[in-house]
């Protein structure tokens, strides 16, 4: 890890995403069908507003609910933090104004349906429900 790799961890609260080595958690990204495949640091970096494109397209991010047990272990191997201080940051970035957190919905069905129908979309199932016709863009 180099040293703004360091910083942007430290500044943000957030660490930056681990190999999957280090264990699974069953989530995996989807897109709406163009949206290019990328890697853990670009989910990172949109999950927290700091990018706003995969590749050259832009994105529309979605996540599940809060109390979700997906929405936990997706926050936990993706971006190194848990529901607590994933909030806290999205409350002040909110409040400097740099943006508002991605949108919330209810299930993974709900997910599914979303990303599939709307150009652009990103969200993440459970590596199970990601079936023929899903575009997965990052496993981890």
């Amino acid at each position: 890890m180099n040293r703004r790799q360091l910083l942007l961890g430290t500044a943000t609260g957030l660490a930056l995403p681990r190999a999957w080595s280090q264990g699974s958690s069953g989530a995996v990204v989807i897109g709406y069908a163009g949206v290019p495949r990328i890697d853990a640091t670009t989910v990172m970096r949109l999950y927290t507003g700091r990018a706003i494109e995969a590749g050259s397209v832009t994105v529309t991010v979605a996540n599940l609910a809060v109390g979700h047990p997906l929405r936990q272990r997706f926050l936990s191997a993706y971006l190194q933090t848990d529901e607590e201080r994933y909030r806290a940051y999205w409350t002040v970035r909110r409040h400097v104004g740099k943006g508002a957190p991605p949108r919330e919905l209810g299930s993974v069905a709900e997910m599914v349906d979303f990303v599939t129908r709307t150009p652009g979309a990103v969200g993440y199932v459970d590596a199970a429900a990601a079936g023929a016709g899903i575009n997965v863009i990052c496993r981890g």
